[in-house]
């Protein structure tokens, strides 16, 4: 098509070959894997959590994923393993001072270097841009590069002290093959999980029944295996013996004043023989008996007012 004019076309020109494959490019890879969401595609910032596939997540966009009930939530296939907000762990992350952001980048003609990362390891020192492989513990939620942990082999965490397991490392942004093996991890511990409830059921099912069987059926009681006749005046004799106890017992409750027993007598103080003084506090005593003149005066109510 045209060669008018003089042109000599080329040989790639005219044979068309196979497209070359496009590759990514590597260093623009790990930025959006180590420097943005997952799910919003948004800068990191604090909060920051991470699911049991490692991969890292804006708190708020987990949350507003988790509150979403739209036809649009289909499209987050990077956050459809996660169910609820329990699945998810929030990562302590250790600053690096070497950072330095968007502070001396004022006229916007500085170069950004790529290879420097906001976090670090706090036992290595290591940058966590995506150079070095990065773990963290799904009990306590610290970040640590794979190297700390191989290099300082030890059952708890380097940071809190908090105990861990093989189960509870999760490696960050790994490759494919880790992704699989995590997988299988987290599909393993939901069924655990599951088995747990339901075992669980049963058994508050069984401790909530037992009260009610116990009030229902109380324990066998004693019943006295003897011939009717002789139950029969036992139980005759027992009447008789409470019958006096009841009549006395009404006695003497009925009436604030109730007349004394028959064989009761009352006696005076000034029978006794007790002292002149221990007698003088009472009334019946002769040296507390005034005569007529001597009584108070029914205006005044004092005594020797006349």
């Amino acid at each position: 098509m045209g060669c008018d004019g003089g042109t000599i076309p080329k040989r790639h020109e005219l044979v068309k070959g196979p497209k070359k494959v496009e590759k990514a490019d590597k260093d623009a890879e790990l930025v959006a894997q180590w420097n943005y969401c997952t799910l919003s595609q948004e800068i990191l910032r604090r909060p920051i959590v991470a699911c049991e596939l490692g991969r890292l997540y804006n708190k708020d966009a987990v949350i507003e994923f988790l509150l979403d009930k739209s036809a649009e939530k289909a499209l987050g296939k990077a956050a459809s393993h996660i169910k609820s907000i329990k699945n998810v762990t929030e990562l302590k992350l250790s600053d690096n001072p070497a950072w330095e952001g968007d502070k001396g980048n004022t006229k916007g003609d500085k170069h950004d270097d790529l290879q420097r990362a906001r976090f670090i390891c706090p036992v290595a020192g290591l940058e966590m841009n995506g150079r070095h492989r990065f773990c963290f513990l799904r009990c306590c939620g610290c970040v640590f590069s794979e190297r700390a942990l191989k290099e300082i082999k030890a059952e708890v965490c380097h940071t809190c002290g908090a105990a861990f397991q093989e189960d509870d490392v999760i490696v960050l942004n790994g490759t494919k093959e880790d992704v699989d093996v995590l997988k299988t991890r987290m599909e393993e511990r939901r069924l655990r999980a599951k088995l747990e409830k339901k075992t669980k059921k049963p058994k508050a099912a069984e401790s909530v029944s037992k009260p009610d069987v116990s009030e229902e059926a109380p324990g066998p009681s004693k019943v006295k295996t003897g011939k009717p006749e002789e139950a029969s005046l036992d139980s005759r004799e027992k009447k008789t013996n409470l019958a006096p106890k009841s009549t006395a017992m009404n006695e003497s409750s009925s009436g604030k004043a109730g007349k004394p027993p028959c064989g009761a007598t009352k006696r005076s103080i000034a029978d006794s023989e007790e002292s002149e003084a221990y007698k003088s506090l009472f009334t019946t005593h002769s040296s507390a008996k005034r005569s007529k003149e001597e009584s108070a005066h029914w205006v005044t109510h004092t005594s020797y007012c006349f």
